[in-house]
């Protein structure tokens, strides 16, 4: 698949994607958890959460502290935010960190995926939670995003996901490199994607986006680059369209793995993690696009979320109509 033209890795995406069926109940088509939210930082956990469900998940949460998780209540209905993460400024006289984390752990049965970190913070309470999070997660082999401060989890406890092959990272161009300085590797020669395969090696096979004018996508073994058109403005929080983005895809994976549809089954697990990721990178490529053309100069993370389900259409594709790519 290395080699193969932008049509072609997108045809195999498309075979991913559910048919919308009579016969499915809720929750089949992705259950999404969002964990992040501080007191700082509401907008990042609602923009990730809301791509999700814009792209087609049936379900998604936010698992927050209680002080973003008022704010974030009243961004959307559609959402279901569950305030049980804490900042240790705010852990109350009867909570302890264990207890904090076990509910917080209490969900992950619930989920296809999480996406840690939008608007999570360096709190050392958030952060010693979601690595215990991350590590239940790998003992229920479930997906997960990390991004923005979930990476600094990467970058200072390397160990949590080294060797993980069911997690994505993405990074922009400072994260890359301070993840490769945290690996001890020199990323300052080499082609891109030829670097961006040596971290994801250093890391022992997890995938990395790495983010930039073009992405570069690998897990050590196979590398692609995303290139569609995105918009120019850099504003703060269009990662979080692709954190959702993805956490919505991988969900879809484990749909096609559970075969909850016909279909002939010829795309493997890693395959489809990789799918996932440059589906995830090339939508949210082109939502930017879209919003861009629109509002220019003006851009806001937000102005993404409302074109999430065209940018979907315009390069993967509704399941029975042919693909526009």
């Amino acid at each position: 698949m290395a080699n193969a033209s932008r049509k072609e890795i997108l045809s195999k995406v498309y075979k991913m994607v559910p048919p919308m069926l009579e016969s499915f109940h809720k929750g089949q088509l992705g259950r999404v958890g969002v964990i992040g939210g501080s007191e700082d930082y509401t907008g990042a956990p609602y923009f990730s959460a809301m791509a999700s469900a814009k792209l087609g998940c049936d379900m998604s949460h936010v698992i927050c502290e209680p002080g973003a998780g008022a704010v974030i209540k009243t961004y959307s209905p559609n959402l279901m935010v569950h305030p049980y993460m804490r900042q240790a400024k705010n852990l109350g006289s009867n909570e302890s960190a264990e207890s904090v984390a076990e509910e917080v752990i209490g969900m992950l049965s619930r989920l296809h995926v999480i996406v840690i970190g939008p608007g999570l913070g360096r709190d050392s309470l958030m952060q010693d939670t979601c690595a215990r999070v991350i590590q239940e997660a790998r003992k229920k082999n479930l997906p997960f995003v990390l991004d923005a401060d979930g990476l600094f989890l990467a970058q200072t406890r390397p160990e949590l996901v080294h060797g993980y092959k069911e997690c994505i990272l993405t990074p922009n161009v400072v994260e890359f490199g301070r993840l490769a300085k945290a690996k001890g590797l020199d990323v300052s020669e080499g082609a891109p994607e030829t670097v961006c395969a040596r971290l994801a090696s250093a890391f022992g096979g997890v995938t990395i986006i790495q983010k930039g004018k073009v992405d570069y996508i690998s897990n050590g073994e196979q590398t692609l680059v995303s290139e569609g058109e995105g918009g120019y403005k850099r504003s703060g929080g269009q990662g979080d369209t692709l954190t959702g983005s993805l956490a919505t895809l991988l969900a879809w994976r484990a749909a096609y793995l559970d075969k909850i549809w016909d279909h002939d089954g010829d795309l493997g697990a890693a395959e489809l993690l990789t799918l996932a990721a440059y589906g995830g990178s090339t939508i949210t490529r082109e939502c930017s696009r879209i919003a861009f053309k629109d509002k220019g100069r003006a851009l806001q993370a937000g102005d993404l979320t409302e074109h999430v389900h065209q940018a979907f259409l315009n390069t993967v594709g509704e399941p029975g109509a042919k693909p526009n790519m």
